[in-house]
This record gives structure tokens, sequence and C-alpha cells, in this order.
């Protein structure tokens, strides 16, 4: 490839060091003894109590509540805790049923409209998705997940960040998504510019039913075209490409990187794919509205704990209760995205991005400038490649536009990064139809 003609001076300033592991306190204790406490409810059913003070989903969400109050008061009441809550009925909700999710906000002190959020279901279920009365343990599907969030804020309040971290309990994912919905409508109610969403849904187990383990791993699923697309620019991506690059993906591509850099935690395993097969989370109604999204699950899931009536059956034991679990697993799921929000904080929003080549032997790249960024990077990689190359096109550059002198742009996706005061990067921003950061403006 010819030298780059580059329109930007090299950053001249050194980069920050990074500061010391913000997860190095997270607690299997602590995880265990939250995971006690769901289970303790007896069931989390969406259709269960919502006034017993001692079970049922009421309880449980309003312990989630105590618990954020508690972390708000250990940090001089950094926290804002509020409620969102609305009566739905439809789909698994065969009489007017109260929705009512967790929430704790840790507002930014420079960008606090910029946000990250971080979530699981606080609801369970046994075989029969309508049993409300039934024990529903539901340590791993989703105590797991609302642990992780608990001991998230736990580490990170400890801390100031320039955008807006947002801890969430939702209620009704069994029924479906119905907390997950309410939350992504309660964001763009606040007019929140969402960076990411991370959806963390069965997250504390490393065995399955059939004895397969895989204590190493953590997959991150994100979806390929985005959810949001107009017909004008689903057909503009039809003929320059782009369907692997929504912001999800993009996501998912920079967690990927960041398990990288820690030694000995977990790596991860991409599954470019909304979901399992036939299968949804609450990363869902987010996508629908053009938010970045992803879900964080297991490397292997074990069926006979998941979704099931407390039972013994020809010698096996189903039910989904925290003797299954594997706490050093959670405790690393836990530590990883504790770090991913500790850097997706901390760093500039993704920059909005164009790529221009047609009839020319050179690209231009222009990208538009982001609240925060001291410098840009400028990626590349063949369209058929499945990630950004390892060693960026330009590096840092104090400009918003640069030549690509020599390379023709039919052949490659152009992508570029925001750089952070200390040296971190945002993920990619995709200089392709729908690869912005952005939602799309409703035709």
């Amino acid at each position: 490839m010819k030298k780059l003609a580059l329109f930007a001076a090299l950053l001249a300033t050194p980069l920050v060091a990074q500061e010391a592991d913000p997860a190095a306190d997270v607690s299997e204790e602590r995880l265990r003894a939250d995971i006690g406490t769901l289970v303790g409810f007896g069931t989390r059913h969406t259709l269960s109590e919502q006034d017993n003070p001692t079970r049922g989903i009421g309880a449980a969400v309003d312990w989630g509540l105590a618990e954020f109050g508690r972390i708000s008061e250990a940090c001089d009441n950094c926290l804002e805790i509020v409620a969102p809550e609305r009566i739905e009925e439809g789909r698994r909700l065969p009489r007017p049923t109260r929705i009512r999710n967790a929430v704790a906000i840790q507002r930014g002190t420079e960008r606090p409209n910029e946000v990250v959020i971080v979530q699981a279901h606080i609801d369970s279920r046994v075989t029969d998705a309508m049993d409300w009365e039934s024990d529903a343990p539901g340590a791993n599907d989703d105590g797991s997940g609302t642990v992780l969030v608990l001991e998230a804020a736990r580490a990170l309040t400890k801390r100031e960040y320039p955008v807006t971290i947002v801890y969430a309990l939702l209620s009704g994912e069994e029924q479906g998504l119905y907390g997950g919905r309410l939350m992504a409508d309660y964001a763009a109610e606040q007019d929140w510019q969402v960076k990411a969403v991370l959806n963390n849904d069965v997250v504390g187990n490393s065995c399955g039913s059939d004895g397969y383990c895989d204590p190493d791993h953590v997959r991150v699923f994100s979806e390929g075209p985005r959810a949001d697309l107009t017909d004008a620019i689903r057909a503009s991506q039809r003929r320059e490409g782009g369907e692997n690059d929504s912001p999800s993906r993009n996501l998912s591509r920079w967690l990927d990187n960041l398990a990288d850099e820690t030694e000995g935690g977990l790596d991860v395993r991409q599954i470019w794919r909304v979901d399992r097969m036939g299968r949804g989370g609450d990363q869902i109604p987010f996508m629908e509205k053009g938010y970045p999204a992803i879900r964080i699950a297991v490397a292997v899931e074990d069926y006979e704990h998941q979704h099931q009536d407390l039972r013994v059956e020809d010698g096996v034991t189903y039910g989904d209760t925290a003797d299954e679990m594997d706490f050093a697993y959670l405790a690393k799921v836990t530590q990883f995205n504790i770090r991913a929000l500790d850097r997706l904080a901390s760093t500039p929003a993704p920059p909005a991005s164009t790529a221009r080549a047609a009839v020319q032997t050179f690209t231009d790249i222009a990208w538009e400038e982001v609240p925060g960024a001291i410098g840009y990077t400028v990626w590349q990689r063949r369209t058929d490649e499945p990630y950004w190359r390892d060693e960026p096109v330009i590096e840092n550059v104090v400009a918003t536009n640069a030549r690509l002198e020599g390379v023709r742009g039919d052949d490659w996706i152009f992508g570029v990064s925001a750089t952070a005061p200390d040296g971190s990067r945002s993920p990619v921003s995709s200089a392709v139809p729908a690869g912005q950061f952005a939602p799309i403006p409703v035709e």
C-alpha cells in the first residue's frame, strides 16, 4: 500500500497511564450472599405478589432498590435511584400487571447525557412460563446478572467518570421483555445518548448438563444489520455494504479486544447473531431503538438448571439453584463487565464517519468531532475480513479528515475511533450506511 497523505498532525502529548484495576475488589462471597437473598424470595415471577414483603417480585424489586440505596450511602449519595413502572397486559400477561424496574444513575461529571447501561433481569420462572406460584429460585437465570449489576455499582461508585453509568434491574423479561422495553423507553424519554448497553443474562455457570465445561470464555451476542434500518438506509447498505458493521457489532469487537488485554481473565467468544437460536433477551428493545446493545452470557448453558421445575426425575436433579453455579466464573464475568464499563465511561463517543472513494484512486475519510476526544484513529479492513486490523491506518490525529492516497475504497471497510485523555479508545464507528453510534431518524 502506498504511503498515506494525512490532513492532520500527530498528537505530541504523551498518553496518561491507566489507573489500577477497578475490578480488583470483586467478591465471590458477596455474589454468593446476594444470590442467597434473591433465592430466598421463593419466586420472582412477574405475575407473583407485588406487596408481600418477603416473597415475590415486589419484594425482590424493593430489595434491589434498597441495595442501590446502601451503595449510594457509601459514596456520599452519588446515585440517583428511580423505579420506572407501568401497567402491561398482553402475551404471557393475562391480566393488567405492574412492571417495575430498579434503576440507579451515577451521573457523569462532564457529559452527563452520554450514558452506558449495565443491566440484568430480576424476575424468574419455572417450566411453565405462566406458573407464578411455584418456587422459582432463578439463581443463574438471572440472579447471576442481577448480583453482577449490584457488584458493578459497588466497584464503580468509588470513582468519578465523565459520562453517566446506569445500573438497571429489570422485571418482566421471562414474560416477554417488558422491563427491557420499559427501560429503553425510559432512556429515550430522558434523551440519553446511549453509547452502550451491556445486558447480562445467565452468567453464572461454566458447565453444561452434558458434562461439557468452558470456564475460560464468555459469549457476547450482537446484531448484524441494525433493527432500526429505514428502507432508504437498507437499500444503501445493500449497495455499499455494512451488514457486519452495526454499532452493536463494533461494540462486540471492542469488548473482545478489551478482554485480550487482561491476563488471566475470560476470553470473549463473539456470537454474531442477536441472541441464542430461537430465544431473546432485554438487549433487543434497545437494538430496536437504534442503541448499541449486546448480550453477555455463559460460554455453555445448563438446560437442566434453567427454566425448570424443582424436581428429581429419573435420577436427574432439575432446577435453577445456587449449588449449580460457578461463583469463581461469575466473579470473572463481573470483573469483565466492570473493566468494560470503566473504559466506556472514560472514553468519548465513537465519531460519526464517512468514506468517499467513487471513481478515484484515493479515499477521503471524514468524521464528526466529539466532546472529550483529544484525537482520532482511522481503521480499515478488507470487506471479507471479520475484524479491524491490529494496526490502525492513522493513529491519534487532531483533525477530522484524512486522505488515503493510493487506497481504492471499493475493496475496504473504514472506521474511526475517538481517543480519551488517558489514551483509551472508543469502539469504532464504521464509515458505512447505518454504521454510526446514533439512532437513525425515522422517515
